[in-house]
Formats: structure tokens, sequence, C-alpha cells
């Protein structure tokens, strides 16, 4: 187990839409392989405003520098968060929204053509707001068609919904203007159509990589995930 500088860096890991917390295990193992404290909190995915303050509340328990991961929509929370922290050195993008304030996850995703996730998602109304799910017998080849479907069953049926309205609320603020910032793009993404994520990318002038994987990267290519955050942590130690 290396015990470099970079090391003392924790590693907080943020879920997107249509996953929890599990969904970034084997990116865990590899980077606490690596001798990094890594925290994985869960996302409630019940609006961007709502979200980011729990995930700032819960970074500030966090002690020493962060490098911050968030997951699609998990990116739009980490943005926000992140703003006028000190202690966040670096954001990693992974397969992710990177917003600009005024701009919504809706938005972002429906920029540029690629994406099929609406007509493959399922609502539940819960009376003050609206749910939305991946229809199960199409998580797989929707959400993470690289991965096998033994595994796909299980995360369809274990998958945690997001408010509708979460992903068109407007990002306030984006921290990848004064944050260094590093994206891993999904190239046979189907949620976030990879254009976008290039186009998102650029404009935040991330340090990027791209993947041939489904959107479902962390889960069928957790040592591509792992390397791109350890490249961010090892960065932020110099």
């Amino acid at each position: 187990m290396s015990s470099t500088s970079e090391n003392k860096t924790t590693v907080v890991l943020v879920h997107g839409a249509f996953a929890d917390a599990s969904s970034w295990n084997r990116v865990i193992e590899q980077l606490q392989h690596e001798g990094f404290p890594v925290m994985a909190p869960a996302n409630p995915l019940r609006g961007l405003a709502f979200d980011a303050d729990y995930l700032s509340d819960f970074l500030d328990s966090v002690d020493g520098p962060i490098v911050l991961v968030g997951h699609s929509y998990g990116g739009a929370v980490i943005s926000q968060a992140a703003a006028d922290n000190p202690k966040v050195k670096a954001l990693v993008y992974i397969a992710a929204f990177t917003p600009e304030a005024g701009e919504s996850a809706l938005e972002l995703s429906g920029k540029f053509p690629g994406s099929t996730l609406g007509p493959n998602l399922a609502s539940v109304s819960t009376g003050t707001e609206t749910d939305l799910y991946i229809k199960a017998d199409k998580f797989h080849d929707q959400f993470a068609a690289d991965v096998p479907t033994p595994v796909t069953d299980l995360m369809a049926a274990t998958q945690r919904p997001i408010t509708a309205s979460a992903l068109e609320e407007k990002a306030t603020t984006a921290a990848w203007k004064t944050i260094p910032s590093w994206s891993l793009i999904a190239t046979e993404d189907y949620n976030i159509p990879p254009a976008a994520q290039r186009f998102m990318a650029e404009r935040a002038q991330a340090h990027t990589t791209e993947v041939r994987a489904s959107h479902a990267v962390a889960v069928s290519q957790p040592a591509a995930v792992a390397h791109i955050i350890e490249q961010a942590a090892r960065a932020a130690a110099r």
C-alpha cells in the first residue's frame, strides 16, 4: 500500500440518479488499496439545492483536503456543493453533468443528440413530487450495457429514484471555475450524450480521459475511474 502524501487526501464519491453508493464499490476497493481514505455518502436525489446543501454539510465533517467526485447528476451536485469550500482541492466528473450557473441537467442532456433516457423512464407520484425510475426491463441497455445482466438486474431492483424537479432545477454556482477539474467521458453513454460530456469538459478546461463504456462506467471499468481520481489527488497534493 502506498504511503505517499496524496493519500492524506480524502476521496468523496457522490453517486447520481438511478444508482446508490454501492455503484462505487469496486472503485472504492482500488482507492483503498492505494491508501486513500474514501467516503461515499448517499445523495438524496430530491433537488439540486437540497442535495448540494446536504453534501456541503457532509464535507464539513471531513478533515483535511478533499477530492470530490460526482457521477452523472452527482456532477451537478458537487459543482454546487464545493463552491467556496477551501478543503476541496479537485473536482472529478465521471460521465457527469458539469453545469454552468443557470443550466439544468435536463437542459444539458438535451443539448446534443444521443440520449435515449426519456422514453425508458417510469414515473411514480409521491403526492408533492414525481419520482423517476428507469424501467426495469430497459435498465441494462439504457444504463449499463457493458455490465453483466445478473448485475444489472440487481442494480435495476435497487435503483434510487430522482425527482423530476431535480433534473429541471438550475444550478446557481459552478465550482469548476475556481477548482481544478478532471473529466472521464463514457463514449457509449445513452444517458448523457458523449458530445454533451465533451462540451462540458472542454468548457471547464478539465483534464479529460475518454473510455469506451456505458453510463455505469464505475461498475464496468472501475480501474479507469480509480486512475483518473488518483491523478486528481496527486495533482492536488503538489
